[in-house]
């Protein structure tokens, strides 16, 4: 940039600037400052059996003098010997061939340098993995068509979660979700709500892990579902998969709950909150309600409505929203005077409450001498040099951990103008005012004093010295020039810098340009004319409707002193010649003019916005082109900075003529930002809008709502916290904006008031030792800004923190009602007794030999005085206790009482179960159960029985082994379950299906497995050799359709034992190695074989000219069995 002087007035903005002296002033060197984290370690998931063979956790801080780091594992930190696994590149840490039983845990960055430490946030390294489902066969399902069923998934261990599918038969056949099927994303269960005959087949589960990188899929053994048919019979729906009673999360997150029921016809699922209304967030689809980025508004109880023609079913549970920690108010880098105070803070919101720390160098630090820490607050009084180095307020609860770090730097210098002398030449006009600041570098702050020449300057009407040691002078005469001093001093030392004072004559505009109408074609000459100190050089500018005029483009049709060419002059524009200093602004109008057919009018131009106030301005424009129709009216629409849309606003006069040019806007927001634009309007339509008016901000006023969501409650003992929602930005209304918190006891009459700055606030905590435990506050608020304070909200009752209970339930009686069950029940506390709201009552037990830190809990809801347990292990020593509990937490425990659960009921179910009929009842026996040593005694047997598969059930209770039963006269057939019953609950039933021709239940046969390897030859005509016994010769199922093709010739498959050849065989185009693959035969003539990846079937007898090869079949093999 250089001085240029123009002999034509061509410049808008005429500048005055010393000539021809220029200088300039810059200090080399970098400032040396403490470890900030530029990239820090972020929890990592490392899949077992990766190909990887590292891990690196990433750290990294600028910092100078450059930063040497250090890492810490579970809190001890890692020796980075040259041949250990761990190696450090850069600051990152680089782990070789992971190990989940060494290096599985949470790790810290430590970075140094003569600045100070920081400790980075913790990051964990945890290991992926999927185990293969269990081996183990699963058993067949059996039921009735048109009635629900449920195939237990049961997946292997696995770290993370999975996502599920099920098979149907073969591979890749999914099964599709719909409303009549679902498979559960939290179990891996598959349920079907009515069954149907295209249900019939083989379902596996399939479930699949997505670890980062890896994806690894397994699938289980696969289970048939075999359907007795029968007339479908409705029935109503009954809910099978439920959301949990409380369900947590925290904000951010997806919130998932599932609901699916059985029933005939299928349920319909319905979602309602029933404490608050639906949220927009929310995305159902039957089964599932998933809530897309939970907060705490989500929080309430949520139920599912499964229903159909014959009736309904609900279930309820809570959602629970936590939050992680999240900064609100931190530290940031400070320097400091020595011998000076500073009050550091740092406040986090999170649910739990977190708890705050301070850290200094990466140690804790705590109150000693001059520093005191108190929660979130850290005091220094009188600092030294010493207290110079890295500080880190660490908040926390048990969602995660935050960190926030600055360096304190405490100062002790003397004066030194270096940096921010005075103004060396101090140009000023005539009649004018000048600033000079006086801006020294010191620590302790310096005492200034100025000087004119030999003489002390003191504050009078014409001269003020600021707090911050600025000279201002007022009505600049020629007698104030001279050399000014600023003397600055403190303990350190002192220093003083000068500058001289020059008068000259103001810069004014004297031939402004005036405006002008031309034709099309035709050239305009437009001058602009000013005065101004013969000592400072001066330049114009031009604008076109506030945007600059380039001179130097080749396409321009502008000139410098000099006719302007009319050609592609825009409709109406308007320009402004300016001149600098002393400011006079002139505006003009250029018009053309040729004819162009009827329309609505063009743009108008030049809007400008004069008299701002805090709810109204004033507007001008120039008009635009009518397009040979009259503009009948104008609009005027504005947008503010917060949103891109506009919007049609309030004027003065409302209706807005249109040979106007000017009309007041009114309803603004104050202290906002807004554009403005004016469209003008005919009977042909309304045109295009002006350009934007230049952005202005409404002047600031108090507020004028009050802040809602007033409330609170909870925190510390001797705290009443008072929570409100931040006000948004469209009502702070001016800058400074905060909340006056007022609150007093209720009862009393004096009240208590508290700012709180800063518009984001959304909480005050009132901390007093007089305080009592959950006492009845009044509270009220209102916001303030600069400009004033706004209106008070209502009134709002809020109780202080609440106190743990005091009191323990007494009484206690636990006692075993089966072998993994148990009822407690107690004697309440009294409600006088509590400093607070009694939530409930919580169950802690634990087993003989272990500590009660390890106890399960149960909690109950309201004031309930018993609860029933489950899940508790057989024939087992428990000790149990009650506590009380409320928000600020629980209570005592009572006496701890002991329970011994009852041993388990017999795991065998009845058998050899036989019926005979005798008229009017029919007489069952079965053989007696036994109970083992380890299992509860035989006190009986429970008999469920039923007329037909949709009947309700009656259950009959029987001493002894036999039993006789009622039947109608017209009886053909029903189904009975029969199982045990004692102490220790019931026991596995057996199931029969008695038909009115036969007396007798034949267990089904067991499969046996076959150890030998095997070899699949081609069936052949006729039946096998007696004296041939080296393999069975299994029959096909009387009564199974062979899939096909068939073979109606051949009723047996002969398998051969022994041993053969272990060539490749040939299926399907493709060629496989005979390792690793295992078969299952699904019907005696329906083969499948299992290869890693993929799964092939084959139809019918296996045809030795499809595999030239024989095929070897290599141990161990699943057991083969009907399907």
């Amino acid at each position: 940039m250089g001085c240029r002087s123009h002999l034509a007035p061509s410049l808008l903005l005429a500048q005055i600037f010393p000539s021809p002296a220029v200088w300039c002033q810059a200090q080399g060197g970098m400032r040396s400052y403490g470890p900030v984290f530029e990239e820090q370690p972020s929890h990592t998931l490392f899949p077992e059996g990766s190909a990887e063979e590292k891990v690196t956790l990433a750290c990294r801080a600028r910092a100078n003098p450059p930063a040497t780091y250090r890492w810490k594992m579970n809190g001890t930190e890692l020796k980075l010997e040259p041949d250990s696994r761990y190696r450090l590149v850069a600051g990152d840490l680089v782990i070789s061939n992971p190990v989940k039983a060494k290096d599985s845990g949470s790790y810290q960055c430590v970075a140094s340098n003569s600045r100070g430490t920081v400790v980075s946030r913790e990051a964990s390294l945890r290991f992926g993995f999927l185990q293969e489902f269990s081996a183990e066969e699963r058993d067949p399902v059996k039921i009735t068509e048109g009635w629900g069923v449920m195939f237990t998934c049961s997946p292997p261990p696995h770290y993370p979660g999975l996502s599920y599918r099920w098979l149907l038969n073969e591979f890749p056949n999914f099964i599709p979700a719909d409303g009549r099927r679902f498979i559960s994303q939290t179990t891996g269960n598959l349920y079907i709500a009515k069954t149907e005959a295209s249900d019939l087949g083989n379902y596996s589960c399939f479930a699949t892990s997505h670890m980062d990188f890896i994806t690894k899929s397994v699938f289980s053994k696969f289970s048939r579902l075999s359907l007795a048919a029968e007339d479908a019979r409705q029935f109503p729906p009954s809910i099978k998969a439920r959301f949990p009673a409380d369900t947590y999360a925290l904000t951010g997150q997806v919130v998932t709950l599932e609901c699916f029921a059985f029933g005939n016809p299928v349920p319909r699922i319905k979602w309602r909150k029933l404490d608050g209304p639906q949220s927009s967030k929310w995305i159902g689809s039957e089964p599932l309600l998933q809530i897309q980025h939970a907060g705490f508004e989500d929080e309430g109880t949520y139920e599912c409505e499964a229903e159909n023609a014959k009736g309904r079913d609900t279930h309820q549970g809570r959602i629970i929203i936590h939050a992680q920690p999240d900064w609100l108010d931190v530290i940031s880098d400070t320097e400091a005077d020595i011998g000076s105070d500073l009050r550091w803070s740092c406040v986090a919101s999170g649910k739990p409450r977190p708890t705050v720390r301070w850290l200094r160098d990466g140690q804790p630090l705590t109150s000693q001498n001059r520093i005191e820490v108190s929660g979130g607050e850290l005091r220094f009084s009188k600092l030294v040099l010493e207290d110079s180095g890295m500080y880190q307020c660490v908040a926390e609860n048990k969602h995660g951990t935050v960190y926030a770090s600055a360096e304190l730097t405490v100062q002790a210098l003397a004066p030194d103008f270096r940096l921010n002398p005075v103004k060396r030449l101090i140009p000023a006009a005539r009649s004018g005012k000048v600033i000079i600041p006086c801006q020294p570098r010191a620590a302790p702050k310096a005492t200034v004093l100025w000087t004119k020449g030999t003489e002390l300057l003191v504050n009078s009407s014409r001269v003020t010295i600021t707090a911050d040691g600025t000279l201002i002078l007022q009505n600049i005469s020629k007698s104030d020039e001279g050399k000014y001093t600023c003397f600055a001093e403190n303990f350190m030392g002192k220093a003083n810098s000068t500058g001289i004072l020059s008068v000259r004559d103001a810069t004014k505009i004297t031939l402004a340009p005036s405006s002008a109408d031309i034709n099309v074609g035709e050239n305009l000459t437009l001058q602009c004319h000013a005065s101004h100190d013969p000592t400072m050089d001066l330049t114009f500018t031009w604008a076109l409707d506030d945007f600059p005029i380039d001179f130097d483009k080749s396409e321009g049709h502008y000139r410098r002193a000099s006719a302007v060419s009319p050609e592609g002059i825009p409709d109406h524009p308007k320009g402004t010649c300016t001149t600098h200093r002393v400011i006079n602004l002139h505006s003009f109008r250029v018009s053309d003019t040729f004819p162009i057919p009827p329309g609505p009018p063009g743009p108008p131009g030049g809007v400008v916005v004069r008299d701002i106030g805090d709810t109204s301005v004033q507007l001008s424009w120039s008009r635009g082109f009518d397009n040979h129709s009259p503009i009948a009216r104008y609009l005027i629409e504005a947008r503010t900075l917060l949103s891109s849309q506009w919007k049609q606003m309030r004027t003065n006069p409302v209706n807005i003529e249109g040979n106007a040019e000017t009309a007041q806007v009114v309803n603004l927001i104050p202290w906002m930002d807004y554009e403005f634009r004016v469209l003008a309007s005919n009977i042909l339509g309304i045109g295009e809008p002006s350009l934007p008016s230049s952005k202005i901000r409404t002047k600031e006023a108090a507020p004028t709502v009050a802040p809602s969501g007033l409330g609170g409650g909870g925190g510390a003992p001797n705290e009443l916290i008072i929570t409100w929602t931040p006000t948004l930005r469209d009502y702070q209304n001016g800058d400074g904006f905060g909340y006056i918190v007022s609150f007093r006891r209720k009862g009393s009459q004096a009240w208590l008031r508290a700012r709180v700055p800063h518009a984001e606030s959304l909480h005050f905590v009132y901390r007093n030792e007089s305080i009592a435990p959950y006492t009845p506050f009044e509270v009220k608020i209102k916001a303030y800004n600069r400009k004033g304070e706004g209106p008070e909200s209502l009134t709002a009752i809020v109780y202080s923190a609440e106190e743990e209970p005091k009191a323990a339930p007494y009484r206690v009686i636990a006692k075993s009602v089966l072998s993994s069950e148990m009822d407690v029940s107690w004697e309440p506390v009294e409600q006088g007794e509590m400093t607070g709201v009694l939530l409930g009552y919580e169950i802690r037990y634990w087993k003989d030999g272990d500590k009660e830190e390890a106890a399960d809990r149960v909690r109950t809801a309201g004031l309930v005085t018993s609860a029933h347990v489950t899940g508790l292990n057989p024939n087992t020593d428990y000790h149990v206790s009650v506590r009380a509990y409320n928000r600020a937490g629980t209570g005592p425990p009572s006496p701890a009482t002991n329970v011994t659960t009852t041993r388990p009921p017999p795991k065998r179910p009845p058998g050899n179960i036989s019926w005979t009929f005798s008229g009017s009842t029919v007489s069952i026996k079965w053989d007696p159960v036994v109970a083992k040593a380890d299992e509860s005694a035989v006190t009986g047997y429970k008999m469920l029985y039923r007329q037909d598969s949709h009947s309700a059930p009656t259950l009959y209770l029987a001493s002894k082994s036999q039993i006789d039963i009622p039947i109608p006269e017209d009886f053909t057939h029903a189904f009975v379950q029969i199982r045990v019953t004692g102490p220790g609950g019931d026991g596995t039933p057996a199931e029969v299906h008695i038909l009115r021709n036969s007396g007798t239940c034949a267990p089904l046969a067991t499969p046996t497995p076959l150890t030998t390897p095997l070899q699949l030859t081609t069936p052949f005509n006729g039946p096998r050799s007696s004296q041939d016994t080296s393999c069975p010769s299994l029959p096909f199922p009387a009564g199974r359709t062979q899939p096909r093709p068939s073979h109606p010739d051949h009723s047996t498959i002969p398998i051969n034992c022994g041993l053969n050849s272990h060539s490749p065989f040939q299926g399907q185009g493709r060629t496989f190695p005979p390792q690793g693959f295992r078969f299952r035969l699904w019907s005696w003539s329906f083969l499948e074989l299992f290869f890693p990846g993929i799964s092939l079937w084959f139809p019918g007898a296996v045809h030795s000219e499809e595999f030239p090869t024989l095929l070897l079949l290599p141990t161990p093999l699943p057991k083969l069995s009907p399907a």
